[in-house]
């Protein structure tokens, strides 16, 4: 017994020093951009990185508004929720309402491939392929742009989606289907009006991962969107987002410890900050369908 009671806590031991060491990584990334940061913003004025309208710390005439890069990075990931939310819904729904056990065991794991596939495949396919592709149908696309990054990139975060998604329904009581079912209800009816309001927590936190995802994608947007930071909407010009630019500068000649070297410790701070801030809204939405529903 009192063998048993070590190894109990021995693993208790082991598994909390695993969690302090997640906290502690955590804690070492947030400490390295304010560093930084604080370097950085005590040379350049916060107000004018939130305000300007102009990204060129590389250039002559030095402007260090981050408007542009923040723009391309929502834009890009704008284009890829649009793409990615009704489809991985849509085939999450298909997979576990209508599609026979077999066929859903084959698909699921086919369609999960798209997520080991690496990213730098899928810039040089948006490049190659789609870009062409959509030129043929919009004639004034430039060749670097923001919307075949975005829609391979939704295409790239699908199993994000219908995976969780699929197993979110998948949890739902099936006295609630057998109940709707009983009252009359089509299929169509109790997957949407039933299932997907039951299982609306588990939907909220796939999508929740497969923007955390666009939003940190680098090597898409790197080749396929260009490196122009822009402050632009239009998903036919060429943009820059934050992760790009960060690459940019890291494999660059630009000195470290030299201001414009500091510019990604901010910009990857500003990244950091907006996705804490989205996961937040998201988390709070989440548990306010939980609640709703439970």
């Amino acid at each position: 017994m009192i063998h048993m009671r070590t190894k109990e806590k021995a693993i208790e031991i082991l598994m909390m020093a695993c969690s302090f060491l997640t906290v502690l990584t955590t804690l070492g990334i947030i400490l390295v951009l304010l560093i930084d940061s604080i370097k950085f913003f005590s040379e350049v004025s916060i107000v004018d990185f939130f305000t300007d309208t102009q990204w060129t710390p590389l250039f002559s005439e030095k402007h260090f508004g981050i408007l542009p890069l923040l723009t391309g990075t929502l834009l890009t990931t704008f284009i890829a929720v649009l793409v990615a939310v009704p489809l991985g819904l849509t085939i999450a729904i298909y997979l576990n309402e209508y599609a026979s056990p077999k066929f859903t065991n084959i698909v699921k794991p086919i369609l999960e491939v798209l997520a080991a596939v690496p990213t730098v495949v899928y810039g040089f396919f948006a490049l190659q392929f789609v870009t062409p592709l959509l030129q043929q149908f919009i004639p004034d696309l430039r060749g670097f742009n923001a919307l075949s990054p975005g829609l391979v990139m939704g295409v790239m975060i699908i199993p994000y989606i219908t995976s969780l998604s699929e197993d979110a329904l998948r949890a739902v009581p099936s006295s609630l289907r057998e109940a709707s079912y009983g009252m009359g209800a089509t299929k169509f009816q109790t997957a949407f009006k039933v299932l997907v309001p039951a299982a609306s927590s588990g939907i909220m936190v796939s999508i929740i991962l497969a923007i955390s995802r666009a939003l940190g994608e680098t090597m898409i947007v790197a080749i396929a969107a260009g490196q122009e930071p822009r402050l632009t909407f239009n998903p036919k010009e060429s943009v820059e987002t934050i992760t790009t630019y960060i690459v940019q500068v890291s494999m660059g000649d630009v000195p470290q410890d030299s201001l414009e070297y500091r510019t990604i410790f901010a910009a990857g701070l500003t990244l950091f900050l907006f996705t804490f801030i989205l996961n937040n809204i998201s988390f709070w939405i989440r548990k306010k369908f939980q609640n709703k529903y439970e």
